[in-house]
């Protein structure tokens, strides 16, 4: 097993109560990969990752219920606000996706009526789309290569499209659940598929974990404890002619092995050379999927002063850093807000210096929540571009004609070696329950591989 991340963890733990023996080598000197906890100044913990199980998070739901790891609503009792060209518009959350601006009531939003109509209309269509997209095999959906050629951006010309319009679909690409990308980056059928495999309309911020998800790669790392080796970065497998394979990894140690499970992010695999070499579609398909663009802010105050405004801390806009805004406040605890920069915004954002990236996350949340807003007890700013053994987050994205042209590899093995992570996943990739899932499906080929055993 290559990636100690929550579908390495999984996917050893299946495997190991089949009777296998099993590896687990982690690059970094910690596991749990994007599922990654953190403990504040005053003892609060964190999610510097991912933290949300969604309604139908069902692999999730069940896992976290097995270690006794309780889940608790989102808040979002009151008003959100809509910030748009400077100016901030209170509304109600809308459930229904499809009825929503940006999960916001849009006959509460104070924007021209024009405008609005025009944005619900191109979600319509883009969701017409949508359902075109069959999720396991986007090539086969209708129109499926004219689409995969034309940019976000592109497609979003073609529809005459006004600011608010285009802007809502941007808003899908960048922190949607979808990587971080902006409309140029990515094809119209990479971000439907997105939605058709992993749907806002299904609510996947419905809940979070007491104490943080996190717990729960602590909880999969403490079963697996003999046999996870750290700071062990695998660097080549090799195919040998009796059906085995070996793997060289950390300063020239091997292990030989019957077959193995890449759980990484596809980026980083290209950093692995395989014997033999992985065929040209693979290549291909990994080299246009590089990994969105992220930042995670957490803002820790003495209490969800938000609230006495009858504001639930839902914030999404066109503000210069932060796009996204949402209640993650514990039960009876101090309030905290989670926040994301997205892609191009992340890559101005590391250009400034350390005071600078501060202030100006600060100035957005005061921009929504007001003066209080500047005071936080505690300001958590943790960029996954910066870790190595990651290069971004939620997950990658694919470039403009890759599922066409090489997407039919995407899930396929390469000889013995089978691939995981949530990438690899044909539901809810991006999220924890793809990473699980893919863990699971990665477990039954090495099964099938290996004869049953």
């Amino acid at each position: 097993m290559v990636g100690a991340g929550l579908s390495g963890l999984v996917c050893a733990r299946e495997l190991k109560r089949q009777g296998l023996t099993v590896r687990l080598l982690e690059a970094r000197d910690r596991w749990g990969g994007r599922m990654h906890g953190h403990t504040s100044a005053s003892g609060l913990r964190l999610d510097l990752g991912g933290q949300w199980v969604g309604a139908s998070h069902h692999r999730l739901i069940e896992l976290l219920a097995e270690f006794g790891l309780r889940r608790y609503p989102t808040y979002y009792d009151g008003q959100g606000i809509f910030h748009w060209r400077g100016l901030t518009h209170r509304a109600g959350v809308e459930h229904d996706f499809r009825s929503s601006l940006l999960f916001f009531k849009p006959q509460e939003l104070d924007l021209p009526a024009a405008a609005v109509a025009e944005t619900l209309a191109l979600q319509l269509r883009f969701a017409q789309l949508v359902e075109q997209v069959p999720p396991q095999a986007p090539w086969n959906a209708s129109n499926a290569s004219e689409l995969d050629r034309l940019s976000i951006a592109a497609w979003l010309q073609g529809q005459g499209a006004g600011e608010l319009a285009r802007y809502s679909l941007a808003w899908l690409g960048r922190l949607g659940g979808s990587g971080g990308f902006e409309p140029h980056e990515s094809s119209i059928l990479h971000l439907a598929w997105t939605q058709a495999v992993a749907p806002q309309q299904e609510t996947p911020e419905a809940w979070l974990v007491e104490g943080g998800v996190a717990q729960l790669a602590a909880q999969l790392a403490g079963e697996l404890a003999e046999v996870i080796q750290l700071q062990a970065p695998v660097a080549a497998i090799e195919q040998e002619g009796d059906g085995g394979l070996r793997l060289s990894y950390g300063c020239g140690e091997q292990l030989q092995a019957a077959a193995a499970v890449v759980a990484i992010p596809p980026p980083l695999r290209l950093g692995i050379r395989f014997s033999p070499a992985l065929p040209p579609d693979w290549t291909a398909l990994l080299q246009r999927s590089p990994m969105g663009s992220m930042v995670k802010m957490l803002a820790i105050y003495w209490e969800p002063f938000w609230r006495r405004q009858g504001l639930n801390g839902l914030g999404i806009g066109n503000l210069p850093t932060l796009e996204l805004c949402v209640d993650s406040s514990p039960p009876g605890g101090p309030g905290v807000l989670a926040g994301f920069i997205a892609g191009e915004r992340a890559w101005r954002w590391q250009r400034l210096g350390a005071a600078e990236r501060r202030q100006a996350v600060l100035n957005d949340l005061v921009s929504w929540w007001g003066p209080e807003a500047a005071e936080p007890q505690e300001l958590v700013l943790h960029n996954w571009n910066e870790e190595s053994w990651t290069t971004g987050a939620f997950t990658s994205f694919l470039a403009p004609g890759t599922w066409t042209s090489y997407g039919r590899v995407w899930q396929q093995a390469h000889g013995r070696v089978v691939w995981a992570g949530t990438e690899a996943a044909s539901r809810w990739p991006g999220y924890f329950e793809g990473a699980i899932e893919a863990g699971l499906a990665a477990a039954d080929q090495v099964r099938q591989l290996l004869g049953g055993r």
